[in-house]
């Protein structure tokens, strides 16, 4: 019997005996699916399946699409394979923007528990968006890694379920958004780091304290912002809402919010913003306004890069301990691709005020 094709498909083998009945008696047995049980209710060749599997671009997005659907219905799952000796084993490890000393420091710490266990990196930005492009997983799926980092990136239930079918562990460092009970995390306690940045500004008398924090649909920038107010409630001090401001992450965002908020009649005498990028881009503003740090503006960032040290006034910050957190996750992902359990899915690592020369006591 000749083979019928589909547009975009390798042959179908619809004429191999028994493999449509071969289906029908694992459905109807609760059987786990097979590529060929797969391949014959779509009507397409096992290649095809095998293709859609390991990310091969030349499958009609049609039929690609109606095989997903099948993997996912059937919740079909590869068996885990071991990384053979003819390359490196790798992860892949993606970030929604990739332009700051912040993420080299996730970087380091990928590399360092990565080189230890002889896994290699793939490194690449995803253009600022919180969740992957399709090309991107297909890309991800063609080089079939031991895992997928994601640095402050989400999948939706079918981005899971393309690498969970594929037997591809992954794992969010610092998420974007609020994930799924399941999908293994690893970030820091952003409330408290919040909550001790405000806490050591009102201490020292300061009772305008403004903060700019990082984008608002950004679970860390909230958390940051929640540990701020619960700050003032604790101290008594009233909230005024035109001091919190939602930026970038990046100096430009400083800068700017700076600006405004340094222009007012009723200017704060104290900034605590969510990034340490985004304090010295507040730094800036006050220079050009002719405002001393600490004399005139108490200043606190976030992050503790290595750069704060170096910077005229040394600044006070929040420690977040990037290199660990992408260590933690690093092996966390290798362990998961190697089969083994996790004892725990959600790490928040600690964070802590390290007081330098930008604040000070508030006289005025």
């Amino acid at each position: 019997m000749a083979a019928r094709t589909t547009r975009g498909d390798a042959p179908t083998e619809a004429g191999v005996p028994g493999a449509p009945a071969v289906a029908a008696a694992q459905a109807g047995t609760g059987a786990p699916a097979t590529i060929a049980s797969i391949a014959a209710e779509a009507g397409v060749s096992i290649p095809t399946v095998s293709k859609v599997l390991n990310g091969r671009p030349d499958v009609a997005p049609e039929t690609r699409s109606r095989i997903e659907e099948m993997l996912e219905r059937h919740q079909y799952r590869r068996r885990r394979q071991r990384p053979t000796s003819a390359g490196q084993p790798l992860i892949d490890l993606a970030f929604h923007e990739l332009d700051s000393a912040w993420s080299i420091e996730i970087i380091r710490g990928v590399e360092d528990a990565a080189a230890a266990a002889g896994v290699g990196v793939v490194l690449s930005e995803l253009g600022g968006v919180h969740r992957p492009p399709q090309e991107w997983l297909d890309a991800a799926l063609a080089r079939r890694p031991l895992g997928v980092l994601l640095v402050l990136s989400n999948l939706d239930a079918s981005q899971r379920h393309q690498l969970e079918s594929r037997s591809i562990p992954f794992v969010v460092v610092d998420t974007a958004g609020e994930p799924p009970e399941d999908v293994p995390t690893v970030g820091s306690n952003n409330w408290n780091g919040g909550l001790s940045a405000t806490r050591h500004l009102l201490a020292l008398g300061h009772r305008r304290v403004a903060v700019i924090s990082g984008p608002s649909d950004v679970l860390c920038s909230r958390a940051r912002v929640d540990g701020y107010r619960s700050a003032h409630d604790e101290a008594g001090v009233p909230l005024d809402p035109s001091l919190t401001r939602y930026g970038d992450f990046y100096v430009d965002g400083g800068y700017e919010h700076g600006l405004a908020l340094l222009s007012r009649p009723d200017r704060p005498s104290a900034i605590f913003a969510g990034s340490d990028m985004q304090a010295l881009g507040v730094l800036r503003a006050a220079r050009e306004l002719g405002l001393r740090v600490p004399e005139d503006l108490s200043v606190v960032g976030y992050d503790n890069l290595p750069l704060t040290e170096w910077i005229g006034p040394a600044l006070t910050t929040v420690n977040q301990p990037l290199k660990e957190m992408a260590g933690t996750a690093t092996r966390m992902l290798i362990s998961l691709a190697r089969g083994e359990s996790i004892p725990n899915r959600r790490i928040d690592l600690a964070t802590s005020l390290v007081v330098r020369e930008s604040t000070a006591r508030w006289e005025g």
